[in-house]
């Protein structure tokens, strides 16, 4: 009998226990260790962030779901790994601590034959001082931040009814922040909603960023077909902010906020303020923060995860000038580079360079976007890295024939502009590869024929419907597994 362990419930974390205990079944062990209580689908906390949503639509308790899966759920926090065990265990395990309320602050050693480390990002507001729901700016990153973010929006509402002028400021946090995607599509749901209660004369809004250029999103930028030519995703992005009244600030890194006001640096060096009502800024993120030791106590951190605190996988991480990177750098089975029972999924694993050219100002600041690792690529990193454990169960080899590089990946992004059967609509943007591949596509970097963008309400539907489909998978509800990822 074989225990497959499971840190983090997000999307990559709960893809993978969904496939585990399908395939394993009652003859095999499988255990989710998540310091939270509900699953919650991230990328409808933007509607959660204007009053369109509640958090209970977006998500849901766990508990009843892995009771119907088989799957062992214990809601903890995991501290640290052990792949080597210790003197009391031959086997390799994890030691976690509870968080709910009748287990608070137990601790465990959970043992394992393989484990996938789902954790996702810390979201590391502290690294910019003054960033946060519980300092002065918002956060669509969580559905408590999201309904928080609400209730600010509402003041903000509020004020220009009475008359009052509001400035909003939307975009990236920390001068190495990722997720554009998500504040972008925020900033264009703030924007229609104003412009619904005809505000827009009362509201200046303003959206900030680290890419270089507007539509780069961490990939790098993209050439995307659309109305027959073939468009950058910097005018694609740009016309789309003109159109909802945006104005916007590139090439920033923010360093400091305080109440109404963001310091940012620029690529130029230059320092520059910006005055806001209301902020939501996406922080930058970092590893969960947990610990490797060796059979012997010894901290093996730095061996097992990069500095970022993300666990290193089958990828080149050999420094090289930015021109030098390529595809195949990229890991393609997200195994660990020093334990072979030992996976990471999703946003956990550390990418080996960036998809943006790395950047920074004569005072040393880097400024640009980190890799984008979300939604579904983590859900097919997920699947992968599970299926992969049930053919090692099942034949007793570790071997891959499951293999999911973003450099050979594609995938759809839905950014909502706006709510609503008929006055609601998105841009719909598909890539493929996600990693521009410039010696298999050297003109583009990316196939051209798979890589388009286009704005419509057929697009918000299809977000709405992706919305309750992705919902009806995550609870496991029959035939669950046919919904792709």
């Amino acid at each position: 009998m074989a225990k497959v362990v499971v840190l983090g419930a997000g999307i990559s974390g709960h893809t993978a226990v969904s496939y585990l205990s399908k395939y394993l079944k009652k003859d095999h062990e499988v255990v989710m260790v998540s310091p939270n209580s509900n699953f919650q689908w991230i990328p409808s906390n933007i509607w959660v962030g204007v009053g369109l949503m509640t958090p209970d639509q977006v998500k849901f308790k766990l508990d009843p779901v892995y009771k119907k899966l088989g799957v062992d759920f214990k809601q903890a926090l995991a501290v640290s790994i052990h792949p080597e065990g210790d003197t009391e265990n031959e086997k390799g395990f994890v030691t976690i601590k509870y968080v709910s309320e009748n287990e608070k602050d137990k601790v465990e050693k959970v043992t394992y034959d393989y484990l996938i480390n789902s954790t996702g990002p810390k979201l590391n507001f502290e690294a910019t001082e003054g960033l946060g729901p519980n300092k002065f700016t918002e956060s669509v990153c969580t559905y408590d931040h999201a309904s928080h973010a609400w209730v600010k929006f509402q003041e903000s509402l509020k004020k220009m009814e009475n008359g009052e002028k509001q400035t909003f400021l939307i975009g990236t946090g920390h001068a190495l922040a990722t997720c554009q995607g998500a504040a972008f599509e925020y900033v264009l749901n703030i924007a229609f909603e104003i412009k619904k209660r005809k505000l827009m004369h009362l509201a200046e809004l303003w959206w900030i960023t680290n890419e270089y250029e507007l539509g780069d999103f961490g990939m790098g930028g993209a050439y995307v077909k659309r109305n027959g030519y073939i468009t950058p995703t910097k005018i694609f992005t740009e016309s789309i902010l003109k159109e909802y009244g945006i104005q916007w600030i590139k090439r920033a890194g923010v360093q400091k906020v305080e109440k109404g006001i963001v310091y940012y640096e620029n690529l130029r060096g230059e320092h520059h303020t910006i005055n806001f009502d209301f902020a939501m800024l996406i922080p930058g993120f970092a590893g969960a923060g947990m610990k490797a030791y060796n059979k012997n106590n010894e901290d093996i951190s730095l061996e097992v995860f990069a500095a970022n605190g993300m666990m290193k996988v089958d990828a080149d991480y050999t420094p090289k000038p930015y021109e030098a990177w390529k595809a195949e750098d990229w890991p393609s089975t997200y195994q660990s580079v020093k334990y072979d029972n030992i996976y990471a999924a999703g946003i956990a694993f550390a990418p080996p360079h960036g998809m943006s050219k790395p950047m920074q100002s004569p005072n040393g600041t880097k400024i640009f976007p980190t890799p984008p690792r979300t939604g579904m690529p983590s859900g097919v990193i997920g699947k992968i890295v599970a299926q992969n454990i049930i053919h090692a169960i099942k034949t007793g080899k570790i071997e891959h024939p499951h293999k999911a590089s973003m450099a050979k990946m594609g995938a759809a992004c839905i950014v909502s502009a706006g709510y609503g059967l008929r006055k609601g609509q998105a841009a719909v943007m598909t890539v493929n590869p996600i990693v521009p591949d410039w010696e298999k596509y050297p003109k583009w970097g990316r196939n051209i024929k798979d890589t388009v963008g286009v704005v419509g309400t057929a697009g918000h539907w299809m977000k709405l419907f992706m919305h309750y489909m992705f919902i009806y998978k995550a609870k496991a509800k029959p035939f669950w597994w046919l919904i792709p990822e």
